[in-house]
């Protein structure tokens, strides 16, 4: 039996966009929910929410029986860390912070098995091979796994080209707030010379036969990231839904009681 197909690599390897959202709240119930809204993938953000390794496993089961790709974001770019979250089950892996070519080659070698790269071999006791049913995992997992780097700095912007000619990396994806921060212009995604090199990092991502990807958080930016030819797309986070609906209903109702 060889190692499960994953949709999100074949969809953004044959040019199709795909739409999905980040999760950030860190609760199984929560990550199930989302796995039936009818995204195309969600992503469990393990660099900037309170996951450990066993709290992204367990968001990985709560979307076993969703039609929602898991991928998953690793803290950094540490080999273990990789590992860890391969062995969980993870496909699909994005790596914050991505500045050359050397560390892309790095992290080719670190999703996959030998002889062609350095993924430890524990697969058998191990969620991924659903410990061991899968017989031919080992043989099969790499043209399974993808891998999505991303680059959301000036020195990753600089590094670009050479990023995009290693061999083993499925898409690239822009970070808007680290590199609109980088170019000193914090919190302002929308200035346009992050929006110009935004762009421009898209068409010379698609150029090399790679996938564009983006996180947009309102309607405007992911309706323009999708015309400049990201394909694949976070249109929101889970945490920020919630506080701002919260928001909105609390401070709807609350104007309607006299004081």
């Amino acid at each position: 039996m060889p190692a499960p197909h994953n949709p999100f690599k074949a969809a953004i390897n044959n040019g199709e966009t795909v739409i999905g959202c980040w999760l950030s709240l860190g609760d199984p119930l929560a990550t199930e929910i989302a796995g039936t809204a009818g995204f195309d993938w969600l992503l469990i953000d393990g660099e900037h929410t309170p996951y450990d390794i066993s709290r992204m496993r367990m968001q990985l089961m709560a979307l076993q029986a969703s039609d929602s790709h898991a991928a998953v974001r690793v803290p950094s770019s540490e080999t273990w860390i990789i590992k860890q979250v391969l062995d969980a089950g993870a496909q699909t892996v994005l790596v914050p912070m991505v500045e050359s070519a050397a560390q892309a080659r790095h992290l080719v070698g670190d999703v996959r098995y030998p002889p062609t790269g350095h993924r430890g071999v524990g697969y058998s006791g191990a969620r991924c091979s659903r410990f061991g049913a899968i017989t031919d995992y080992g043989q099969t997992a790499d043209d399974q796994i993808c891998l999505l780097v991303q680059v959301e700095n000036r020195a990753g912007i600089a590094n670009l080209d050479e990023i995009l000619a290693v061999d083993g990396i499925d898409g690239v994806f822009i970070g808007p707030a680290d590199l609109s921060a980088d170019m000193g212009h914090m919190g302002d995604l929308t200035h346009p010379e992050v929006q110009a090199t935004i762009r421009d990092a898209f068409q010379r991502i698609e150029a090399a036969g790679k996938a564009p990807g983006v996180l947009a958080t309102t309607p405007e930016m992911t309706q323009d990231c999708l015309d400049w030819g990201a394909r694949f797309v976070a249109t929101g986070i889970d945490l920020l839904i919630l506080a701002r609906q919260l928001r909105s209903l609390a401070a709807t109702w609350k104007g309607k009681v006299a004081r």
